[in-house]
């Protein structure tokens, strides 16, 4: 009971100092206002990215959502699955880079599987930037297939809470547009893994 009351102690210490850390080395005193008109969920959002970040000490991990794919599903039934979603749901497939098959060209060497997809829906998309061209960089939306070293295929793609909620609360036509696209490529992410289509 001591140690965890200890640990409980110290814990207390460390969020404490970083907090006052935090708000010292941001100034953040001094931008309160700011900070007030974030997005309410623009906390988890950053909570959950500084939480991996400093748990990995990897900025990709922290800006990225995964999907492990179930055993027995091959790199063209994800492509197939994703493919026939994206139609579903009213994105574009508008690009397809495959990374390890280039590089195996190149080099002759085997390259564990790499695959970057990529899906616009144009409709969306030019909304997005006509309110902010910053949203260029998200564009179009891309789910990578990779193959880890044990040999499972897993889907990668951007954090789009960050984009969503990341920063002043968008107004509700950007939000609907922001949420239907993350909606689509979660559902596809997510379908795909399981060779659902």
């Amino acid at each position: 009971m001591k140690f965890l009351t200890g640990l409980f102690a110290i814990i207390g210490l460390l969020f404490t100092s970083a907090v006052i850390y935090a708000w010292s080395a941001f100034d953040l005193g001094t931008h309160i206002d700011q900070v007030r008109q974030l997005d309410p969920k623009a906390k988890d959002v950053y909570t959950h990215m500084m939480t991996t970040l400093l748990e990995t000490g990897d900025i990709g991990k922290a800006t990225v959502r995964k999907v492990r794919v179930d055993e027995g599903i091959t790199p063209d039934e994800i492509v197939d699955a994703l493919n026939s979603v994206a139609t579903e749901m009213g994105i574009k497939p508008v690009g397809d880079l495959p990374l390890s098959k280039e590089v195996e060209l190149r080099t002759g060497k085997k390259q564990p599987y790499v695959r970057v997809l990529s899906y616009c829906n144009p409709a969306i998309a030019i909304k997005m930037v006509e309110w902010s061209m910053a949203y260029g960089a998200y564009l179009p939306c891309r789910i990578t297939i990779m193959q880890d070293r044990e040999g499972t295929y897993w889907l990668y793609t951007l954090d789009l809470d960050m984009m969503i909620h990341g920063g002043r609360q968008l107004p509700p036509d950007m939000l609907a547009y922001g949420n239907q696209v993350k909606k689509t490529i979660y559902t596809m992410m997510d379908k795909a893994a399981k060779g659902d289509f």
